[in-house]
């Protein structure tokens, strides 16, 4: 079965940074675009980044262009988020997920998700 775990989500001051990891298993992950996106309370699960399958196409939300970066290391199945110059309004429960080579930014696009971790910038 796909698997794909996500970790590094925490609590940081405005203006910090955090790195998230998602670990994959299950798939070919050379094969995938990965993707991040974020939830918070009482929203709708929002694009964040994505990355293709050979990482030479990425999306970045405007939200958060400048910000935070998409990276994916294939020999450790692997994909990154990091996220420096945190605002309050990036904290949510952030995903990792994983879909057929292209990058998009429609959740429906992506079947395989990870549980989550949480973000949470305080001010």
């Amino acid at each position: 079965q796909v698997q794909l775990v996500e970790s590094g989500g925490g609590l940081v001051q405005a203006g910090g940074s955090l790195r998230l990891s998602c670990a994959a298993s299950g798939l070919t992950f050379s094969t995938r675009a990965m993707g991040w996106f974020r939830q918070a309370p009482g929203k709708e699960r929002e694009f964040v980044a994505a990355i293709n399958y050979s990482g030479d196409r990425i999306l970045y939300a405007d939200s958060v262009k400048g910000r935070f970066a998409i990276s994916r290391v294939n020999v450790k199945n692997a994909a990154y988020l990091q996220m420096n110059r945190l605002k309050p309004e990036d904290s949510a429960v952030y995903f990792c997920t994983a879909r057929p080579l292209v990058a998009t930014t429609r959740p429906s696009d992506y079947p395989d998700w990870g549980q989550g971790t949480q973000v949470t910038v305080s001010l």
